[in-house]
């Protein structure tokens, strides 16, 4: 072995050692569930994983009036994508973080159309599996990637029951410097958390508004006085795939 080769070999070993060590000392050295554990050493190990800006008392989520959301309507597709940098899908494995679904009720015979896309859930499937901690979910509620961990296995992808998220298989150019992206990784919805972070909300719901839908509602689940945790309280809403019991933040009113 070179020196050079035995130089990274032993990093290598040092950085896997050290993380062994911090998973024996959080979990009591029993690994039960571990991509729950494994996330919570990841975020202990690396405090930038969780940005200073998620407030634990807060939980954003998304309330989805579906009798407002006209099929054919893809306002907010289109305004996730200049947002975030995605080009227009073209093929099945691109890249896309919000797409239209329409739905059919057997009973009713009552047809739908409904935006998907990451339902930030408080327990989300995506971040048990991850192997590496990459798949995380803030304070704040908000499930996100980090590019630097993710080894692009996509176990994420296989066990989110809401298929919302994404492979980057190629290289990417003209990237955003708020949304990094990269090749070989997996992304999905962040809710705009560049924007939440800076005091705004997500792009499909202003545009949304802006078009004159109001099919989307942005909003903290936790403050009993905001507008979405009002109609969420008074109005029929409910998630999507309730009984997988992953209470997501992403809520929809009006479903058959």
């Amino acid at each position: 072995m070179s020196p050079q080769r035995d130089t990274g070999a032993k990093q290598a070993l040092s950085g896997r050692r050290a993380f062994l060590g911090l998973a024996a000392a959080g979990l009591g050295g029993v690994l039960i569930a571990p991509g729950v554990h494994l996330m919570e050493v990841a975020q202990a190990a690396a405090p930038g994983a969780a940005p200073s800006g998620a407030n634990a008392k807060v939980r954003w989520g998304l309330l989805i009036d579906t009798t407002k959301c006209a099929s054919g309507c893809n306002d907010c597709v289109t305004a996730c994508s200049t947002e975030n940098g995605l080009a227009a899908p073209t093929r099945p494995t691109d890249a896309q973080w919000i797409r239209k679904v329409e739905i059919k009720s057997i009973a009713t015979g009552r047809a739908q159309s409904l935006p998907v896309m990451c339902q930030h859930c408080a327990e989300p499937p995506c971040v048990d599996v991850c192997p590496t901690g990459a798949s995380f979910k803030r304070a704040d509620g908000i499930v996100l990637v980090d590019r630097h961990t993710c080894i692009g296995c996509r176990y994420c992808v296989m066990a989110c029951p809401y298929q919302a998220r994404s492979f980057v298989h190629e290289a990417l150019t003209a990237q955003k410097p708020e949304v990094p992206r990269g090749k070989g990784c997996v992304e999905g919805c962040t809710l705009c958390v560049h924007r939440i972070d800076a005091g705004g909300g997500p792009a499909c719901v202003e545009a949304c508004n802006k078009a004159g839908h109001h099919a989307m509602l942005f909003g903290d689940l936790n403050d009993p006085d905001s507008e979405i945790s009002r109609r969420v309280r008074e109005l029929s809403t409910q998630p999507l795939r309730p009984d997988l019991m992953l209470d997501p933040g992403v809520r929809y009113q009006g479903l058959a």
